[in-house]
């Protein structure tokens, strides 16, 4: 992945069981009209993704041979949630509910010689108490529930070497429009990002010590006896 790569690819789902609106994507519209802050320097994609494994696999990896994002964020909905879940980790196996095709992957798992868990770079922990949203709680989770969006999560945690996330919101309600969910969409990205940039600038400073440390071991000149 080009780590110069200023590209943020947001997904949402498309309708599922009697879920005809999913506030996945309509939250992702919300985002995509909000834009990500005018001092945000990245470029913001969405993508509607079908519930549906088959599907599914192909475009997330679609998403990052084509596109190369430096982060992408799945959005999925929980229709029991009250709040906004960030998802830690996505799981290899488990997926024994049937997709919108009455489809389930062979023996539940997503990827036959794939790590039973993968998690993300991105501390959703952190992220979870600085990212404040009137209206609504932002908690953190780290069970994504083995459906199409926990499979999504994991396959893209996979091909992004950790570059993703996943996030939970609720059904649509008076007290939940899509509007408010798209903000909170856009202020959790916001942190997420920042959330990056810290990490990566803390591991520069790391290899820097380290090679520091390293070439203070190293002779100057002459002959070491």
């Amino acid at each position: 992945m080009d780590s110069q790569s200023s590209c943020v690819v947001v997904t949402g789902f498309g309708p599922f069981r009697q879920h005809l609106v999913n506030s996945s994507w309509e939250a992702v519209k919300e985002l995509s009209k909000l834009g990500l802050g005018s001092d945000m320097e990245v470029e913001l994609q969405i993508l509607q993704l079908p519930v549906d494994y088959r599907e599914v696999k192909q475009r997330v990896t679609r998403i990052w041979e084509d596109l190369q994002p430096q982060l992408v964020v799945h959005v999925g909905m929980d229709p029991t949630a009250k709040a906004i879940f960030l998802e830690q980790c996505g799981k290899n196996w488990g997926y024994g509910d049937a997709d919108i095709r009455g489809f389930h992957p062979e023996c539940g798992v997503c990827l036959p010689d794939g790590p039973e868990v993968i998690a993300s770079g991105v501390s959703m922990r952190a992220v979870s108490r600085s990212a404040v949203v009137e209206g609504v709680e932002v908690a953190f989770s780290r069970d994504a529930g083995r459906y199409v969006c926990d499979y999504t999560y994991y396959l893209s945690l996979h091909h992004g070497n950790g570059c993703a996330a996943l996030v939970h919101v609720p059904p649509l309600s008076p007290s939940l429009p899509a509007s408010l969910l798209g903000k909170a969409l856009q202020v959790i990205i916001q942190q997420m990002l920042e959330e990056t940039e810290k990490t990566r600038s803390q591991c520069l400073v790391h290899r820097k010590l380290s090679l520091c440390d390293s070439r203070r071991g190293e002779p100057t000149g002459g002959l070491l006896l």
